[in-house]
């Protein structure tokens, strides 16, 4: 698919991540399905081993099971996601300078980097919402404090009122600085969303990708603040359609609900992944190359290299060289 290097408007931006997502459908799920996949496999293991240990009337070993599901879980959203995302990224690219791409190129081409990737990820997380979970930690403990004195036990015969005003008083703290460091985490988030497309197609080390994310997002973070907004409400309405009705009966049913409808759940899941991450893909990639227009003149560059006119910038071909592989020749070739 050709096409014509310029900027573009926000409303552009969101055309054409429609077009590229639409006609490239198969691809894009396909990328997203590898990780969606993972994560349904793990989830009816989870369910089945839960099962078991129900019908063994081992409430030991249900909570082992569930904990222990719960880390694993969070580790491979973490790992096969980023590398899923970080596909996805650097097929888009492809993509959109109208150059071909397949699910085998696009994982060969990350895969070799899968360390670079996930500490990128770590870095820009850590740093946005580290605050966050350090006051969500700090909360919790405290509530874990007030239970163990009484404070909430429902036959209590007497309350210790400095207590109580010690508590309302850090819950009101909480509130307001888990709210300040939301917006932290927004601000620093829009500082490094373009941070793992950098990394990607520039073939970056992880702080370089960092520090090349703040440099292109400079001055476009409110155009980037709605795009994560769109995505996310995009995001929010699948889940919703999907996942409401569960969420309802497991309410009901005090978060007990039939093996069956468990399995149910975890297969829309599957298919709510597997759509909706190529959109924060594609939408954050697109506005990278954008930026590369508006601040760099990446559309002229691109063009002149088309043409054999200019060399791609030292910066990438000194880190080609070093990273190269013979199955990556496509991959290096096209940054």
């Amino acid at each position: 698919m050709e096409t014509t290097l310029r900027p573009l408007t926000l409303g552009e931006i969101l055309d054409r991540t429609a077009e590229l997502y639409r006609s490239n459908f198969l691809l894009l799920a396909g990328i997203s399905s590898v990780y969606a996949g993972i994560l349904l496999v793990l989830s009816l293991v989870q369910i089945g081993a839960q099962q078991g240990a129900r019908a063994l009337h081992m409430n030991t070993g249900l909570i082992v099971v569930s904990v222990i599901g719960l880390v694993v879980l969070g580790l491979i959203i973490f790992v096969v996601g980023g590398l899923s995302i970080a596909a996805n990224t650097r097929a888009v690219g492809w993509l959109h300078l109208g150059e071909p791409a397949s699910i085998c190129a696009a994982y060969r081409a990350i895969l070799p980097r899968t360390g670079r990737y996930l500490w990128l990820m770590t870095v820009t997380y850590f740093r946005a919402w580290f605050p966050c979970v350090l006051i969500y930690a700090a909360f919790a403990t405290l509530l874990l404090y007030v239970r163990a004195k009484g404070l909430f036990a429902p036959h209590a015969t007497h309350s210790d009122p400095q207590m109580m005003i010690v508590f309302l008083a850090s819950s009101v703290a909480f509130l307001f600085l888990l709210l300040g460091f939301l917006v932290y985490g927004i601000l620093m988030s829009l500082r490094y969303a373009l941070a793992v497309p950098a990394c990607t197609v520039e073939n970056l080390k992880a702080l370089q990708a960092i520090r090349r994310s703040i440099q292109l997002s400079k001055g476009s973070r409110g155009r980037i603040f709605m795009l994560g907004l769109l995505a996310l409400i995009i995001q929010l309405g699948l889940t919703g359609l999907t996942q409401g009705f569960f969420i309802m009966v497991g309410i009901k049913n005090k978060g007990v609900i039939p093996v069956w409808m468990s399995v149910v759940q975890q297969l829309l899941a599957f298919l709510t992944n597997t759509f909706v991450q190529p959109i924060y893909a594609t939408g954050f990639t697109l506005f990278y190359y954008d930026q590369r227009v508006r601040k760099e003149g990446y559309d002229i560059e691109h063009m002149m290299q088309s043409v054999g006119m200019t060399q791609p910038p030292p910066m990438i071909e000194a880190h080609a060289a070093v990273d190269a592989a013979p199955f990556l020749d496509r991959g290096s070739g096209h940054e």
